[in-house]
Parts: C-alpha cells; structure tokens; sequence
C-alpha cells in the first residue's frame, strides 16, 4: 500500500495528502498503526488537507491535534479542507 496522505495525530480529523490526487481516488492514510482509506470527492491539490471523518459546520478543524480553524459547513469524509469552507480562528480579535 502506498501512503498518499499524513495523518499527523490520532486527534486530528483531516490527513494532507502528499501529491495532487484526483477525485474518486481512493486514499490510504495510516493513524498510529492502523491502515485507513476513504475515496476522494473532489481533486485535491498536493499538500492540500482532506477531510477524514464527517466534520459538523462550526465544528474545529483538528491538525497536529490543535484546532486550525472551524468548518463553515458540513464536510463529509474525502472532501477537500481549505478556505472555501473552513474559517481561521487564530489571531483573530473577535474570536
């Protein structure tokens, strides 16, 4: 199996993929030890990060196991996480 995305927690619930990977690709991710893979929804562009669990709208998006930003909207599994529907929460004064 080659690993096509990095999971860098066990904590985290989205994966960066490691090269630009077309849509209904399926993707083999590890988290710790066991062997994971989802198909993709979307193309997904090289070092661009993939939902890999249903993420709920205002829900955290978790990488390194800290939280990156927050979903603004419902993101199912194997689709792309970005600006398009994700919102930075850090160094933000009204947060």
């Amino acid at each position: 199996m080659k690993k096509q995305a990095v999971v860098i927690n066990p904590k985290d619930n989205v994966a960066t993929v490691v090269a630009d990977i077309s849509a209904n690709s399926i993707v083999h991710f590890f988290i710790d030890q066991a062997e994971h893979a989802l198909t993709l929804l979307e193309d997904i562009p090289l070092g661009h990060k993939i939902a890999i669990q249903e993420i709920q709208a205002g829900e955290n998006i978790v990488k390194y196991a800290e939280s990156i930003g927050a979903a603004t909207e419902l993101i199912q599994p194997g689709r792309h996480v970005h600006v398009h529907n994700m919102e930075s929460l850090r160094g933000r004064k009204d947060k």
